[in-house]
């Protein structure tokens, strides 16, 4: 069965996997130097006071991002906020993004799902917006056997490029090394974010497998000492420039100085401690979709001495307020 593409306006097999194919061929934003990128943001979702999203902030931050020697986006991951969105929503996200840069940096989709049937449809969705490549995250919640993740992954795959996103703390499976290197041979297989520590990633380069740190406080050793790949990174959002830099070239002096940042933005479960960050700095509304709220006021305290001691490298930020809890908007999906 076939079906007409919405990019390439050619008749395509069922699934996108020869549609993905010819899209990187007609697109720029679609071509694959993947090998050689090092630094990605896990970019940020802002919304306006209805729920909506604010794509004129979320613009503003990607060009900043783009300035300061970033060189991939994940859109609508953890950070972005993709499990609060709908997959409409989603793939328009998508869709904008590389509309609006994908011929200056690479857009990856986070399309991945704990059901099969749901990352195939929304991966299928992404590259036939443009997407670069998909993020893929194995199923989560309702989690399956060993052999039920190697047929996962192969089916996601076949759509198209992918990084695979190893995170047991959200997921609670750990995706073990046999089973990445299984999928290591697939010609859609770019590599692998990972977030179990940088002695996996150490192994996994031994085996010629690439690898993105998706751990903030560890990048910059991952990168510099056990051959990561480079970061997929949150602190991104806020020093871009900085993180950039820590990227290209070792300096341990500077990677210590933010240590203490880094903490505090993982000191509640991602993205709270972003959101409040950024909506302190004046670089999105203070806007939450529920279940997630701003940090507490004595957190905001202690973080706007750290967000001041960088706010030079803060693109944007003219002040850093510790805000009053009755400046966030919380918001629930009936709200828009």
């Amino acid at each position: 069965m076939k079906k007409l593409h919405l990019i390439t306006g050619k008749w395509m097999p069922k699934g996108s996997a020869a549609a993905s194919r010819e899209l990187r061929m007609r697109c720029p934003s679609g071509s694959f130097a993947m090998p050689h990128l090092v630094c990605f943001a896990a970019i940020k979702t802002p919304y306006l006071p209805n729920g909506k999203f604010d794509l004129e902030a979320y613009d503003a931050m990607v060009e900043q991002q783009i300035q300061h020697g970033v060189e991939g986006l994940i859109v609508g991951g953890t950070t972005g906020e993709g499990q609060l969105m709908s997959w409409d929503e989603h793939i328009m996200l998508i869709a904008h993004t590389v509309n609006q840069f994908g011929r200056q940096i690479k857009v990856i989709g986070n399309t991945g799902s704990n059901s099969t049937r749901e990352a195939l449809h929304a991966t299928e969705q992404g590259f036939a917006v443009g997407m670069d490549a998909a993020l893929q995250i194995n199923p989560y919640y309702g989690k399956t056997s060993m052999a039920g993740l190697h047929e996962h992954f192969r089916a996601v795959l076949a759509e198209g490029p992918a990084i695979v996103y190893n995170v047991p703390g959200r997921t609670g499976q750990d995706i073990p090394d046999d089973l990445i290197l299984s999928l290591a041979g697939h010609e859609n297989f770019l590599g692998v974010k990972e977030c179990t520590g940088n002695a996996r990633i150490e192994r996994y380069h031994q085996s010629g497998v690439l690898c993105w740190s998706g751990n903030d406080d560890e990048a910059h050793a991952g990168r510099h000492k056990h051959h990561a790949q480079g970061v997929i990174s949150v602190t991104s959002n806020v020093i871009p420039g900085l993180f950039a830099k820590l990227m290209t070239q070792r300096d341990d002096e500077l990677a210590s100085s933010l240590d203490e940042l880094i903490s505090w933005l993982f000191c509640e479960p991602n993205p709270i401690p972003l959101n409040t960050a950024l909506a302190m700095c004046g670089l999105v509304r203070p806007v939450c979709r529920l279940p997630y709220v701003p940090l507490s006021r004595e957190q905001r305290e202690r973080g706007a001495q750290l967000l001041r001691a960088v706010q030079q490298h803060i693109p944007g930020c003219k002040d850093v307020r510790v805000m009053e809890d009755d400046e966030f908007k919380l918001i629930s999906s009936a709200s828009y």
